[in-house]
């Protein structure tokens, strides 16, 4: 077929070669890229598995002979959720089960993304199909807000936290951050893209509002939806610094139902306290353990539902 485009068959043999070569750069560009990038993951998985002694003589010596399966065990794994550890002095200490750093961010991971879903959809239907005076100058000003940074917010949301007496509860995990402009605007961009006659016919045929964006706009657009769900999701469980604030201590509604102290931390604030004092000094294999267990929930859910993200990515740029 490519043959009608060349003088002779030299010239198609140049650009075949040429083609090939730009083909082999490529490809190896990207496995090295690829390697590279993976490298430090391959090296935490391994790592996790290797017992403590071996793991140190691996470290400091880089005696590969300490990466045998004679060498692998589950016992790094079995400290992360254990309740009790050896402190750096020595001593015994009971702390939370890692199990219930892992409870806490699953309810703050649902809730705050249900409550984030919920608002990005009805702003994005009121700005994109309802008429109101001051719709656009209300969302140019929401817009405006993106270009302050969200350290500068933490201030005043610990501030609107403490006052509302939500320091140690799952509100302030969960409604602080309900709202989110990026989500609003990304999702009012696809349904502008849903013809506005459809709206016109709901009318015509008596559905309501709210109806209309059920039944129509929000099936239209579930590819955006699951998007920002699973984006909320992945920035709930990799929150660090807003926990740190407000959950760092014991849920008071726990020792008034309970009679227990109910830790609030979540996975992110459990994992830093691997890295900190929790654990003994060179037990750098457990805090790789924990670093996994933290990790490898989030990595199977993104290659589980990564074909969501991209459908909502593709359709985004698409008019019609």
């Amino acid at each position: 077929m490519a043959d009608k485009y060349f003088a002779n068959k030299s010239e198609l043999t140049k650009y075949r070669v040429k083609n090939i070569v730009i083909k082999t750069l490529l490809y190896a560009f990207l496995t090295i890229f690829a390697l590279f990038m993976l490298t430090p993951f391959l090296f935490m998985v391994i790592g996790s598995f290797i017992e403590g002694a071996a793991f140190e003589k691996f470290t400091l010596y880089a005696d590969f002979s300490q990466l045998g399966f004679e060498h692998w065990s589950f016992e790094n794994y079995i400290k992360v959720f254990a309740t009790t550890y050896l402190d750096n002095l020595g001593n015994t200490v009971t702390r939370p089960s890692f199990a219930q750093y892992f409870l806490n961010t699953f309810i703050v991971a649902i809730s705050s993304t249900a409550v984030t879903v919920v608002t990005a959809v009805l702003a994005s239907f009121a700005f994109a199909r309802l008429e109101f005076k001051g719709k656009d100058l209300l969302f140019t000003l929401l817009l405006a807000t993106m270009m302050i940074p969200g350290e500068m917010m933490v201030i005043t949301n610990y501030q609107t936290t403490i006052m509302l007496n939500w320091k140690f509860t799952f509100s302030a995990l969960i409604l602080v951050h309900g709202v989110s402009v990026f989500y609003i605007f990304y999702l009012r961009q696809t349904f502008q893209q849903i013809p506005n006659e459809l709206y016109l016919a709901a009318k015509v045929d008596g559905v309501g509002d709210i109806g209309y964006l059920m039944k129509v706009m929000v099936p239209i657009a579930m590819p955006t939806i699951m998007t920002i769900v699973i984006l909320c999701l992945m920035g709930s469980w990799n929150s660090f610094i807003w926990p740190t604030l407000v959950a760092n201590g014991n849920w008071a509604v726990g020792k008034s139902l309970f009679g227990i102290n109910y830790d609030m931390r979540l996975v992110s604030n459990g994992l830093m306290s691997l890295f900190s004092s929790e654990i003994a000094k060179g037990q750098d294999s457990v805090k790789i353990a924990g670093s996994m267990v933290v990790t490898a929930p989030l990595f199977v859910f993104f290659i589980c539902f990564r074909k969501y993200i991209m459908s909502g990515v593709s359709r985004s740029g698409i008019k019609g």
